[in-house]
């Protein structure tokens, strides 16, 4: 069991791996081959270290004095250099330095799904503005990877890539304009063909990490048809072989509540020079007239939104076990009417709810992360992901904003003060519930999922199969009942959606992936459970997962008043600093 948290001061300055065992369980579940584990602990524990003791601290600093545009130098001339504190810049260097942006190039070998986003777990803890820049540079990676020229592939990969802060490019991303937002199909960015490459002119409205040095760009190609079908993706590099700047003006950067470490600004085009993201080897100009209009483009560039879905999905994980951490160390050292306070029924409900709910998160994300390693076949591992990704990214923000909100509750109006660590918190939370799709967008995009490749099936089918894997425990089998009837449910509903209108079918979207949602996180918080039982005969898993299922998928008598489960107040311990319970507490 972990230290009385009472014995630290704050999380930051602490080895954030080794007061997390949930994740060091989900190493342990998700990556059974040794070789690979020992991979996962040498170089997720590293980054525990330096995350809670070297990153977060900074990031304290960078939040309260976030990037300036410096428009002008001292001559008069344009620059348009963004600024930024020196703490930010420290942060960044120590990252790549570490492999954050290219884990496989640091470790010399492919590197497991689960160990790349548990470092990012672990980061987002610290900041996710600092996440937001360098995940955009490796989502930029893979696209230029798949669908660079070959004569530019390889200088950029090189780049982008690079483990020496010194060399190593960053990138991003410009979907959005000010009259589209989430409908991009609306964008009026223009492309024009010069020979191998294009001339892109027009405005960005939300670009994120702006001063990085390539971007992943739509616009839509002289010709090609209105509407999302139309537009192409391309590469554009912020500055030209000369040193001068790429047809790239920064008009502005955001203001914003949140993520301030991270510049966003607003970007004009004018004659930007770019490649066509439009498929491997070299084309001639008609092969690159042709892929520009092919209608593809718009698949290519949600390639780097749906894997920056599931980033933001990490962030809120991130989010949320900061926010977890934060005030179980408080609860445990403030005292009020002579108690401490986390002695108290209510805050112990508080807190164990926060974890719960936390796990479950996880449970799902890191399904996302091996999907295809844990699937029958391929095309089964790929549509449980293409539906869960949203799913999950809808769950572990919105949970973030909760807990962030939870947590500072609990400081009290300490939590609401600056200079404790809970605002940022809450401010970075709300950020998250918007970018890569705010839950309208998501909810959409799972029925899209369904409708378009059926990609719900395989997601019931690793539901069943997770029942599965838990049934034969008894300390299980109110839960394993509750998911099931849960799943049925949602057939019924799967089955009403089909044939009603389509106004009501959109109109009960959220409601429906709340649904799903639920249920999946249930399933695999069951199967976590058997599977701890199994090894360790550790019954704690068991308890998370009761907890969830009773207050997600049952329907409590009296909303629960009359129930006598005592376990958050019981348990309180084993379940926040992660002892061992055995089955018979949880008998009843």
């Amino acid at each position: 069991m972990l230290p009385d948290y009472a014995e630290f001061h704050e999380a930051a300055g602490l080895d954030w791996y080794s007061l997390d065992p949930n994740l060091r369980a989900l190493l342990d579940r998700h990556l059974p081959d040794p070789d690979e584990r020992s991979l996962a602990e040498e170089h997720v524990g590293r980054f525990g270290a330096l995350v809670g003791q070297v990153i977060a601290p900074r990031a304290e600093e960078t939040d309260k004095h976030g990037p300036v545009l410096r428009r002008y130098d001292r001559w008069g001339e344009t620059v348009d250099e963004v600024v930024h504190h020196p703490n930010w810049t420290k942060n960044k260097a120590d990252l790549v330095r570490n492999g954050f942006v290219s884990l496989e190039a640091l470790a010399g070998r492919p590197v497991p799904g689960v160990v790349t986003a548990s470092v990012s777990y672990l980061v987002s803890q610290a900041e996710t503005a600092i996440y937001c820049g360098l995940g955009m540079t490796s989502g930029a990676a893979d696209i230029v990877e798949r669908y660079a020229p070959a004569a530019a592939r390889d200088d950029l990969l090189g780049r982008l890539r690079n483990l020496d802060p010194d060399q190593a490019w960053e990138g991003g991303m410009f979907l959005t304009e000010r009259q589209g937002g989430s409908d991009v199909g609306a964008n009026t960015t223009r492309a024009v063909q010069d020979g191998d490459e294009w001339l892109l002119s027009g405005e960005k409205h939300f670009c994120s990490n702006v001063d990085a040095e390539v971007f992943i760009v739509l616009a839509r190609p002289d010709g090609a048809p209105a509407g999302s079908r139309g537009l192409a993706t391309y590469i554009v590099p912020r500055i030209l072989p000369d040193g001068r700047a790429n047809g790239f003006r920064i008009k502005r950067l955001k203001p914003k509540l949140g993520t301030v470490g991270v510049p966003t600004g607003e970007v004009s085009l004018d004659g930007a020079r770019a490649w066509l993201a439009g498929g491997a080897g070299a084309l001639d100009a008609r092969d690159v007239t042709d892929a520009a209009r092919d209608g593809r483009g718009i698949n290519r560039m949600m390639e780097m939104v749906n894997g920056s879905r599931f980033g933001v999905a990490l962030m809120g994980l991130g989010i949320h076990r900061r926010s977890f951490l934060e005030a179980a160390i408080y609860a445990a050292r403030r005292s009020q009417f002579g108690n401490r306070i986390d002695s108290y029924p209510l805050v112990r409900e508080t807190l164990v709810d926060m974890l719960v709910d936390l796990e479950a998160g996880m449970a799902a994300t890191y399904e996302c992360a091996s999907a295809a390693r844990g699937a029958q076949d391929p095309e089964s591992g790929r549509l449980v992901r293409r539906i869960l990704v949203p799913l999950a990214k809808m769950r572990c923000t919105r949970m973030a904003l909760w807990a962030a909100s939870t947590g500072l509750e609990v400081l009290g109006g300490n939590g609401y003060m600056e200079d404790w660590p809970m605002a940022r918190q809450l401010r970075d939370a709300q950020c998250h519930t918007i970018w890569e799709g705010a839950e309208n967008i998501l909810c959409i995009d799972v029925r899209r999922a369904m409708r378009g490749e059926q990609a719900h099936l395989a997601l019931l089918a690793r539901v069943e199969q997770a029942l599965e894997t838990g049934s034969g425990h008894k300390v299980l089998a109110g839960a394993l009942d509750t998911v099931a009837a849960s799943l049925r449910d949602t057939r019924v509903a799967i089955s009403y959606l089909e044939g009603a209108p389509d106004d009501m079918a959109l109109l009960h979207g959220r409601r429906f992936a709340e649904l799903l949602a639920d249920t999946v996180e249930g399933a695999l918080l069951v199967e976590e459970a058997a599977w701890a039982l199994d090894r360790d005969g550790d019954a704690r898993k068991a308890a998370v997962a009761r907890r969830f299922v009773g207050r997600r998928l049952a329907t409590p008598e009296l909303r629960g008043i009359t129930d006598p489960d005592r376990s958050v107040l019981d348990l309180f311990e084993p379940l926040v600093r992660y002892g061992s319970i055995d089955e018979s507490d949880l008998a009843a």
